[in-house]
């Protein structure tokens, strides 16, 4: 992709996201698109937010499971960025028509104290947390899950390009420190409006979610950026996503780790 096809793609996710009509897939009209091309769409997609005022707030690690990275023919997980307006607190409302079709996976959260950047240990990225808690994250899709016209699903280059389809955080008020639990067995029941739809270990996300913190910094080390204190990283998803119509409201039980939940107008 040129620098204006790569701008122009950037501009077409925001306008998507403003008007709630999602484009067509990048990887259909740029057969060629490789990752390295899609971190850059999504890096002018977050510049253009930032110029609107937004703040990042943290990162994201996406695709950590198994079998999302068999589905798409990938063997690594994606990254995203997290901004100040996608955060939501436990127990409030996504007002309508806010997002195009929300999705919900449960996750835990990071909260750095330290910064991290370039190949760091697990122990590095334990030292360098100041707690970790339960959380959400609330998908969306600028672009279209499926072209209607060849029934061709999005590759892995329009997840990343779509800001690796993050849309919004819900974090939970308890505060756990990482060095007294065994995050391998840190789990989550997911029910939508009372029906248990997930559940789910963190033993999901690269065996080990301390592991996407550990790959986080690696990979960003090789675009110059890094993880900062204060900032919040959701380490992957353990379930699969949750849809979420207009009026449902989904809640995870992470036992020790509390409760969280988000509602949709």
């Amino acid at each position: 992709m040129t620098e204006d096809e790569i701008h122009a793609a950037a501009r077409a996710l925001v306008q998507a996201e403003a008007s709630g009509e999602q484009i067509g897939l990048l990887s259909l009209a740029h057969p060629g698109m490789t990752m390295d091309e899609a971190y850059a769409v999504q890096a002018a997609y977050v510049t253009a937010r930032l110029a609107e005022g937004r703040r990042q707030v943290g990162w994201k690690i996406g695709l950590t499971s198994r079998a999302m990275q068999d589905a798409l023919g990938i063997d690594t997980p994606d990254s995203g960025v997290l901004l100040d307006d996608m955060v939501f607190e436990s127990g409030g409302v996504v007002p309508k028509g806010r997002f195009i079709q929300p999705r919900v996976e449960a996750e835990i959260a990071f909260v750095m104290k330290a910064p991290l950047q370039g190949a760091v240990t697990r122990e590095e990225v334990v030292a360098a947390t100041d707690h970790v808690c339960a959380s959400l994250e609330i998908l969306d899709t600028r672009i279209l899950r499926k072209d209607p016209q060849t029934g061709r699903t999005r590759s892995v280059c329009d997840t990343i390009a779509d800001n690796a389809a993050n849309a919004g955080i819900v974090l939970g008020e308890m505060k756990v420190n990482p060095r007294l639990v065994d995050l391998r067995w840190t789990g989550a029941i997911v029910t939508r409006d009372g029906a248990v739809e997930e559940t789910g270990l963190g033993a999901g996300v690269l065996n080990d979610p301390v592991m996407g913190i550990v790959w986080l910094a690696e990979r960003l080390a090789g675009y110059g950026q890094g993880i900062e204190a204060g900032q919040v990283v959701l380490s992957g998803s353990f379930i699969r996503p949750v849809e979420c119509p207009p009026g449902c409201m989904v809640e995870a039980d992470f036992g020790d780790f509390g409760m969280v939940s988000i509602s949709f107008e």
